[in-house]
């Protein structure tokens, strides 16, 4: 597992929509708009319903996901992060946990899931590598390179 750097945290708990590739059975990527969180150091995303992803996830647990933050380079070009990973998925809590993440995708008046919402799934993304442009990149780098000189 690789440490999530504060910068990519900021990122994933801003509200920016995220991207996840799973694997289809035939190996074909599958990709899917999620809105992410982080708890325990993972990522986290709700569904109330058992979608492609999730029935991917339980197949193959390899995932990527991507998010585009609002910075820009020094040459001008958006920051980007990418998370390389293995999920898997854990039934029941999705409305609590959307009902924590709606304020941020929806505004802050967001009721969201609606009430009797099914207990659903939560996907839990455990980081292996982080890769993209943005100060996570060095973050990541620093980190890995401070374990492995302990």
């Amino acid at each position: 597992m690789v440490i999530l750097p504060a910068s990519a945290v900021a990122l994933l708990e801003s509200g920016a929509n995220a991207h996840l590739v799973t694997l289809n059975l035939d190996g074909s990527p599958q990709l899917s708009l999620i809105w992410p969180g982080v708890e325990g150091g993972e990522i986290v995303a709700g569904h109330l319903r058992l979608h492609q992803k999730l029935r991917n996830v339980e197949r193959d647990p390899r995932v990527v996901v991507s998010v585009e933050g609002e910075s820009r380079d020094a040459a001008g070009l958006r920051e980007y992060l990418v998370i390389h990973g293995r999920a898997r998925v854990a039934a029941g809590g999705a409305p609590e946990l959307l009902t924590l993440l709606a304020p941020r995708f929806l505004g802050p008046d967001a009721a969201f899931p609606p009430p009797g919402a099914p207990a659903g799934w939560v996907l839990r993304i455990t980081p292996e590598r982080i890769g993209g442009s943005g100060p996570w990149v060095a973050e990541a780098a620093a980190a890995a390179e401070a374990a492995a000189t302990g």
